[in-house]
């Protein structure tokens, strides 16, 4: 409702839309909604509940061999049903004239993920220590990243924000809550519920990165959109995205699917919990559909056209401005956010505020976008400038601040990232970066995922050090 609410604004004012563009839109805006409902309503009854049945059920069985297979099987499961990860992948797609497709995308970055989500397990269930491991994890990133050309480097952060959406975050957070829950330090455990999400994001980074040097593609060369389709009817646009849109979401439930029927099979489920998570999934799967269908047809597209828009203006304030106010925005409209920020607010019994993570997540995002709206006008400036020194400042943070915010921060740098910004933000750079003279799509118009989960683990631990600091000084002053 807030990227509708901007758009009709942006319509009346600065930005002229036509008809059969702003028509498309609004149906596609009912149809993302709808199929959010749906798909977020099958997440609750569903797939978190068997999330937390698998995460019980590894810690029960106590095997080693059984949470290395589990923990794998679930993070690819997971990875390539992710509907913002199949949206980035057709973007890829697109842009690369299929030199690097969809399914090269969905695949590397769920392998990437269910490698990594072993670590993440063993971490749980051993009890080991989250900082030494993701000092440990970026430190081989940035070893990749010599090695990775521009276009991957973008596509490879981007992956990362991306496959940690609205299916995923849930999951893996009830994973986490269930693992946790068993162990013999149950009660001490909390701070550990995160960090399982920053994990397995760094999986899809490096799983990119490797891609890249094993694929022959070394060299892109830029396209523009296609603007032919405009000229499509609205009903044929529409039935067109959703005979892709039913395939794409089958395909990506299917081994969803599979690992339900397998957990039925092996372990004790209630004859009650089947049919529970039957439906959620069954909701789950027509809420895809409906979303992916809303994204293609209508919603995307004008964000291509707004981002070509205001970039081409004599100057570039409304286009960082607007950027910044759809950042700050959409970190709202992210339902993956709301997840994690409930479950802050739950854990720390109401001592992290829903409302002041809120808070600093929106203005993280809202900077990372005005950066990448940046990037694109400023020639000179590249991805790693921005993502270098910016990892660098969220290790150095570590240092000082909570162990426990470590890991909201970084898994919040995870879940910034869902579907609308997958979406509509993602559509808004790339058109931008099309209509710009010294611009990329591929070099430029990529990346801003990255930015979007990288602000929030800088903002998220400078809100820990501010909760540090104050709780020092009460507890002085009760000292006192």
């Amino acid at each position: 409702m807030p990227i509708v609410i901007i758009v009709a604004l942006l319509n009346l004012t600065i930005v002229p839309v036509e008809g059969h563009l702003a028509l498309k839109f609004a149906l596609g805006s009912i149809f993302v909604s709808i199929g959010l409902t749906f798909f977020l309503i099958g997440v609750d009854i569903g797939i978190t509940p068997l999330g937390e049945s698998i995460g019980n059920a590894i810690v029960e069985k106590n095997k080693l061999w059984i949470v290395v297979a589990s923990s794998f099987v679930v993070g690819f499961v997971i990875s390539i049903a992710e509907p913002g990860l199949v949206i980035l992948g057709n973007q890829i797609d697109e842009t690369t004239s299929g030199l690097v497709t969809s399914l090269d995308i969905l695949v590397a970055v769920s392998l990437g993920i269910g490698i990594f989500m072993i670590l993440g397990f063993m971490r749980l269930v051993y009890n080991m220590s989250f900082q030494k491991i993701i000092y440990l994890l970026y430190g081989i990133v940035l070893v990749l990243a010599f090695f990775t050309p521009p276009e991957f480097l973008a596509m490879a952060f981007d992956s990362s924000g991306s496959t940690t959406g609205i299916l995923a975050v849930p999951f893996i957070l009830s994973l986490s809550l269930g693992i946790t829950s068993r162990r013999a330090d149950s009660e001490e455990s909390g701070e550990d519920n995160f960090g399982l999400v920053a994990i397995v994001s760094v999986g899809a980074i490096v799983s990119v990165m490797i891609l890249s040097l094993l694929t022959d593609v070394q060299e892109f060369t830029d396209i523009s959109f296609d603007q032919g389709l405009r000229d499509i009817s609205v009903l044929s646009t529409f039935a067109n995205a959703f005979k892709d849109a039913v395939k794409e979401s089958f395909l990506v439930f299917s081994p969803l699917t599979l690992i339900f029927i397998v957990v039925c099979v092996t372990a004790s489920v209630p004859r009650q919990d089947i049919k529970r998570i039957t439906i959620g999934l069954i909701y789950s799967l027509v809420g895809l559909i409906l979303f992916l269908t809303g994204v293609s047809a209508g919603f995307m597209r004008l964000g291509r056209e707004i981002g070509g828009y205001l970039v081409g203006l004599d100057s570039s304030f409304y286009f960082i401005s607007i950027g910044f106010v759809l950042g700050v925005v959409t970190i709202l409209a992210e339902p993956a956010v709301h997840v994690l920020t409930h479950n802050i607010e739950e854990i720390t019994s109401g001592y992290v505020k829903k409302v002041t993570v809120l808070t600093a997540l929106s203005i993280g995002v809202g900077i990372a976008i005005a950066l990448s709206a940046m990037r694109i006008i400023i020639n000179d400036v590249q991805l790693w400038h921005y993502l270098l020194p910016g990892y660098a400042i969220a290790i150095v943070l570590t240092r000082f601040t909570s162990k426990l915010f470590i890991g909201i921060a970084f898994d919040a740098g995870g879940v910034a990232t869902g579907p609308v910004t997958a979406t509509f933000i993602l559509a808004f750079i790339n058109g931008a970066a099309n209509n710009h003279s010294t611009a990329s799509i591929l070099r430029d118009g990529f990346g801003m995922i990255s930015m979007v989960a990288l602000m929030p683990i800088i903002t998220l631990q400078i809100l820990g050090i501010f909760y540090k600091v104050k709780t020092q000084k009460k507890e002085v002053d009760l000292d006192d």
